[in-house]
């Protein structure tokens, strides 16, 4: 269907790609990984065709329909959801709004008008009848509640729907143009985990091939039949899912580096022989037959050294008391929204809480309000009263660093008797070396950004962590090296994540925000869906016994009333 062959793409500030080979076979699921920088995107846009290859080639049929979901979804706040799926059909859609005025104009219309009004409806009926209008619709009319939209939804502004919801319009835009080749770039980012877990879901359910650049290693894993790692501008494919790729991925480095070391021994002995013997009388020829042997020689290369990627760890954490923080009948409102509800809750020593919910619940609110930064409406939040030391990573970067200093000012000005080269050792752990040290705040990645305030985390030894999505822009080695040191951190954590690879790996409990009450589970991630599902049955079945026994009920009250009007009749 599609193959990427030798593609490479060099800018003036370097080379992106060297040597990039793949291809997308029906029914294949493709997850394209590497470190941020590696040209993911940009593969995906040489696809597409919006970007030129320096050399290489993309062999593709000519009516092939690619279709790609970009990072920011295509959407107009003030359309209706209908309307925004009509933009699908560009003509059809003309004169499909066109039938809509001539509609409303005719309810007003003099008997004059009404005549020519009717004429022109005429025409344009037959015109969008021609464009196979009518089915468009119908097709529009079964792609809502596909994408989960009720019954309603359709006639509802855009604007009134949240970005997970503006995603499933536009997946669903996309989905109307029956592509060939599905391109998801990040497709979730931002959303929750309920949203993340019905598009994981959704997609799972199409046949049709698609290419994935995703962080979310448990989205990427349950999705992928294949993975194209691109490392140095060099592709390389590995059957399967992520996580195979990664087995496969050590297993080839191992045997790679066993290879390459017995012949650099081999080599050594042969070269040894050679220095020793040449310049014999009775064995030069021997010397001499053994370097040409040496000259001819494949020699193994040694395995890609690991990518240079985050190094660090957390300062050993002072000790707290057993409470470390505390929430009693806690009320909060913004404006007429009520995000709690007489919520209680008590984090103490050694937890490594992760609060879970939908997007707007208030998971980002309660660290704040545990950090002082709010006040609740009503109850109280508070910290433990003996030697807790809270530190806070938020949300937004952009807001939370001075975006006038420069990334080594940012570290000295709060360590300011620290020597340079201290800051600058640092500094390097986070990816941060040569001249990028002297670089402003303002004009950082959202990755960098979100190394930069990590490595201000570290300057000030706390027992109280609270990261609100510490993950966000991080790509997966940064992920990984994170992850190894809150696992390695021994003070109380409080996470907000919608990654749910790093959940599992970091919390040993579970809150869940629903019905603005705290739901706790005293267990990792995995055992808080096995909760769920126990929960969830549990449901269905007090909803079968309840039903039983309410159609008992009602059978029984019908044999009563049966009886009396029996007993009634004879008494006549």
């Amino acid at each position: 269907m599609l193959r990427l062959e030798h593609i490479s793409k060099i800018y003036p500030t370097g080379v992106v790609l060297k040597d990039v080979n793949w291809e997308v076979k029906p029914g294949d699921r493709i997850g394209l990984v590497g470190v941020n920088g590696a040209g993911k995107s940009t593969q995906l846009k040489i696809v597409t065709g919006e970007i030129e290859p320096t050399s290489g080639e993309v062999i593709r049929p000519t009516n092939l329909h690619i279709a790609y979901l970009t990072q920011e979804f295509e959407v107009d706040p003030n359309r209706t959801v209908k309307e925004e799926f009509w933009r699908v059909f560009e003509e059809a859609n003309q004169i499909h709004e066109s039938l809509q005025k001539i509609q409303q104009e005719m309810e007003t219309a003099t008997p004059e008008k009404l005549d020519e009004l009717i004429h022109k409806l005429d025409h344009l009926q037959r015109q969008f009848e021609a464009l196979n209008g009518y089915a468009l619709e119908a097709e529009i009319e079964k792609i809502l509640p596909e994408m989960g939209f009720e019954s309603g939804d359709g006639d509802r502004l855009v604007s009134s729907f949240s970005g997970g919801w503006q995603m499933r319009m536009s997946l669903g835009k996309i989905m109307l143009q029956n592509p060939d080749i599905l391109l998801l770039d990040e497709p979730t980012n931002h959303l929750d985990l309920g949203t993340i877990e019905w598009l994981e879901g959704y997609l799972k359910k199409l046949t049709t091939p698609m290419v994935i650049i995703s962080h979310d290693r448990e989205f990427i894993d349950h999705l992928s039949t294949q993975i194209v790692e691109t490392e140095r501008g060099v592709s390389t494919t590995y059957l399967g899912n992520y996580s195979a790729f990664v087995q496969q991925k050590l297993e080839n480095q191992a045997a790679q580096l066993s290879t390459y070391e017995r012949q650099q021994k081999e080599i050594e002995k042969q070269q040894a022989f050679v220095e020793r013997f040449r310049a014999s009388a009775s064995r030069s020829t021997q010397a001499k037959s053994r370097e040409k042997q040496l000259e001819k020689i494949e020699v193994v290369e040694a395995p890609t050294a690991g990518l240079k990627t985050l190094r660090f760890h957390f300062p050993p954490a002072p000790r707290s008391g057993r409470e470390v923080a505390v929430i009693k009948d806690l009320v909060h409102t913004y404006d007429e929204k009520i995000l709690f509800l007489g919520a209680n809750l008590e984090i103490e020593r050694g937890d490594r809480i992760a609060f879970l919910g939908p997007n707007g619940c208030g998971k980002s609110t309660i660290l704040r309000l545990i950090m002082g930064l709010e006040t609740p409406t009503e109850g109280t939040v508070k910290l433990g009263q003996h030697n807790v030391i809270p530190s806070y990573f938020e949300q937004n970067q952009a807001e939370a660093l001075d975006l006038t200093k420069t990334v080594m000012e940012t570290i000295h000005d709060e360590v300011p008797d620290w020597k340079n080269e201290e800051v600058r050792s640092l500094l390097g752990n986070f990816l941060f070396s040569g001249d990028t040290v002297f670089k402003k705040v303002v004009p950082l990645s959202g990755g960098e950004k979100a190394r930069l305030a990590l490595a201000k985390m570290l300057l000030k030894p706390g027992n109280f962590m609270l990261l609100d999505e510490p993950t966000n822009h991080l790509d997966i080695p940064a992920k990984e090296m994170l992850e190894t040191a809150l696992k390695n951190y021994d003070g109380t954590l409080v996470i907000v994540s919608h990654d749910r690879y790093f959940i599992s790996q970091v919390a040993n409990k579970i809150v869940e925000i629903r019905d603005g009450e705290f739901h706790a589970y005293l267990g990792d991630y995995h055992y808080y869906l096995e909760q769920l599902e126990e929960e969830r049955e549990a449901e269905r079945i007090a909803k079968i016994t309840a039903e039983k026994a309410a159609k008992k009920a009602e059978k029984a009250a019908k044999k009563k009333q049966k009886e009396k009007e029996k007993v009634a009749a004879k008494r006549r």
